[in-house]
């Protein structure tokens, strides 16, 4: 009889393990916010140094996850990849220059999913990347009940815009503006915000119109750092620091570099003379792109805090789901490299967050008052908010299609078999619902995230960060687990779209318990001739995930052995 019942008790454990928790939400909307290269420079992910109080105050509601990571550290891969849940390798683009529709498959995204349900889906701003990667249209009208908006000032990105020294106007890197002299008296992201909020009022006063789908993507802090000037005085310059780890690491495979190309296209980089391509920038002006990087995260913050007001006012903070985050991030001076472009954890993690009412928050109806008041960050009080729950195990962006989907009261999409071009709706993602509602129990092993990165050659050469599909010969591909980063450089073939798994270029190996930063490449010191031996004779149909995740396991049982270390 107690064997019996032992045996019924862990099968429930083992069923309610495997299953995404049952989550009773008030969410029926959804406001989808996007940041563009925004890293997890945050108050609520622990720097101490940026003042971003409205994200942290989004973030004391939210259940927040620590580590999560891109597909790939480029815009229009990686927005596609996770509007689609589908990895690069299966949207087949790594570049800007083709359309998942008809490169790859007709893959449903998140907002035609919701759009299929009787939601209203709306885009303003940057939420898919513009151009041939979503049809000129943003994949209206598959994905969108109206046509997007996009910010009319947008068009003055690129522009001469910056005024310099003598009062001529440059194509800048650094380029703080008096708002009042730009075209129009604005920017792209002031502008967007101030379309949100109008939308969201409509949405308020419609009553019980429908659910709606609301994406947002800001431009900042992009480059160029075309931002309100007044935001510079947040960071005075002998306040900035430079990276930690500002030198090119001596174990870095020369595959691997990002020689930032397009930070050296712009006027007040060029002027620099910096030797192609591992000169480094005077240290002056890296202090001055940090500062501006800071402040383009302070003004995204603010326009955060618009849209979250605008929510509260509206009404609709109290049934509708806020998610937070980034396409990738972007490097700061760290190994020598800025921008986006690699697989480091500096380019490829992102922040992440849920606001999801009557679960990760609760309203106090005895008291009722403002959820998201907006916080001025000029103000020159200190506001600092404390992270909601938080999740420490590693995720990915194409966890977030069949999460939302879920929290929203939807079937999550079933998971793609392991070939999925004519699947239109599955997700290669997991569904994340499962960690709402319950505590973390340290950390899983099992839990992977995987990045990839092109490259035209093994070094670095002026098309290295953004080769087009056609000059793809080297695939980096990046396994991040909670204890480290393992990377193959493959070749690879555009024309097959298919990783040569014999022909490796290179290899990375961070310890991150003893080397955070991954500055110190262990992959020439381990064993990994003789474990490219043991693993060669893995049956081909095996995934390549699959596959580094066990060569990873040999890996790494051998460096316990011989105690390797950094």
């Amino acid at each position: 009889m107690f064997e019996s019942l032992q045996r019924y008790c862990v099968c429930v454990l083992i069923i309610y393990t495997l299953t995404p928790a049952v989550v009773e939400t008030k969410a029926k909307n959804v406001l989808f916010i996007m940041a563009d290269d925004l890293r997890t420079t945050l108050g609520c992910y622990g720097d101490p140094l940026v003042k971003t109080p409205n994200i942290d105050q989004l973030a004391s509601k939210s259940q927040v996850f620590l580590n999560a990571f891109a597909q790939q550290a480029v815009c229009g891969p990686s927005r596609t990849s996770m509007l689609t849940s589908r990895r690069p390798d299966t949207t087949r683009l790594y570049d800007f220059y083709s359309y998942w529709r008809v490169a790859a498959g007709n893959y449903t995204t998140l907002p035609q999913y919701f759009k299929s349900q009787g939601y209203t889906t709306m885009s303003v701003g940057k939420v898919f990347h513009p151009g041939i990667a979503s049809n000129y249209t943003d994949d209206y009208p598959y994905s969108w009940s109206v046509p997007p908006y996009h910010p009319p000032s947008f068009r003055y990105e690129k522009e001469k815009m910056c005024k310099g020294a003598g009062g001529g106007l440059h194509a800048n890197l650094l380029c703080a503006v008096d708002v009042a002299e730009q075209p129009g008296g604005t920017l792209p992201d002031l502008e967007s915000a101030a379309e949100a909020v109008r939308l969201l009022r409509g949405l308020g006063d419609d009553g019980d119109d429908g659910p709606f789908f609301l994406a947002v993507g800001f431009h900042k802090p992009h480059i160029p750092f075309r931002i309100p000037q007044e935001y510079l005085s947040l960071y005075p310059l002998d306040q900035m620091s430079l990276a930690p780890d500002p030198e090119v690491p001596e174990g870095l495979p020369s595959v691997a570099y990002n020689p930032w190309m397009d930070l050296r296209l712009r006027e007040d980089v060029m002027a620099l003379n910096t030797s192609f391509p591992y000169g480094p920038i005077p240290k002056d002006f890296q202090l001055r792109i940090r500062q501006h990087y800071y402040a383009a995260v302070s003004y995204l913050d603010a326009q955060v805090g618009r849209l979250l007001t605008a929510l509260d006012d509206s009404r609709l903070a109290d049934d509708t789901m806020v998610v937070f985050s980034s396409d990738h991030g972007w490097s700061l001076g760290e190994h020598g490299e800025w921008a986006k472009y690699s697989n480091f954890d500096v380019a490829t993690q992102v922040p992440l967050m849920f606001y999801v009412p009557g679960v990760t928050f609760y309203a106090d109806w005895l008291q009722p008052g403002t959820i998201f008041p907006f916080v001025d960050v000029f103000d020159r009080s200190e506001h600092r908010f404390k992270a909601g729950h938080v999740v420490r195990n590693v995720v990915e962006l194409v966890d977030v299609f069949p999460t939302v989907s879920y929290m929203a009261g939807l079937d999550a999409p079933d998971r793609c078999p392991l070939v999925s071009f004519k699947e239109e709706l599955c997700t290669e993602g997991d569904n994340l619902a499962y960690t709402f509602g319950r505590l973390e129990r340290g950390k899983d092993d099992e839990d992977i995230a995987f990045s990839q990165y092109p490259r035209p050659a093994d070094v670095p050469q002026v098309n290295s960060d953004l080769p087009l599909l056609a000059n793809i010969k080297v695939m980096g591909y990046s396994l991040r687990s909670w204890d480290y980063r393992y990377t193959l450089w493959l070749g690879f073939d555009p024309n097959t779209f298919k990783a040569n798994v014999t022909d490796v270029h290179a290899g990375e190996l961070y310890m991150l318990a003893d080397d955070p930063l991954q500055d110190h490449n262990l992959y020439r010191r381990s064993d990994h001739q003789r474990m490219l031996r043991k693993t060669s004779g893995l049956r081909q149909s095996l995934s390549l995930q699959k596959r580094m995740r066990l060569q990873l396991l040999y890996l790494t049982a051998g460096m316990k052995k011989s105690h390797l270390k950094p």
